[in-house]
């Protein structure tokens, strides 16, 4: 389970490298979490679909590597901001977990 938001900046963050499908954005999330994180169609594609009416993500049609048609994701300049903003978020949530999880002290 993914803490709210972590799907989307997951997302943004693999569109920074450049237009996807729905496969291949779900594949390299698995590939470089070494498949502890599996991003399952059912939250994936509505994501994309929240993400494209924020206009953070732009699709167009086109084929896929092994010959289908699909659907090609690309970051906007408003969807890199709001990956900037949500890196920023996330990487200040896992510091204040990270303070709680290894503190040898409860506070006064």
């Amino acid at each position: 389970d993914l803490i709210q938001g972590t799907l989307n900046v997951l997302i943004l963050r693999t569109l920074a490298w450049g237009p996807a499908n729905g496969y291949a954005i779900a594949q390299w999330v698995r590939e470089l979490s070494d498949g502890d994180i599996e991003l399952e169609e059912g939250a994936l594609y509505p994501a994309l679909h929240r993400m494209e009416h924020r206009g953070w993500v732009a699709a167009e049609w086109g084929v896929s590597p092994n010959n289908r048609r699909a659907k090609f994701y690309r970051l906007t300049p408003v969807g890199r901001k709001a990956l900037r903003e949500r890196t920023e978020s996330w990487e200040r949530l896992v510091s204040a977990v990270g303070k709680v999880l290894h503190a040898h002290t409860r506070p006064a």
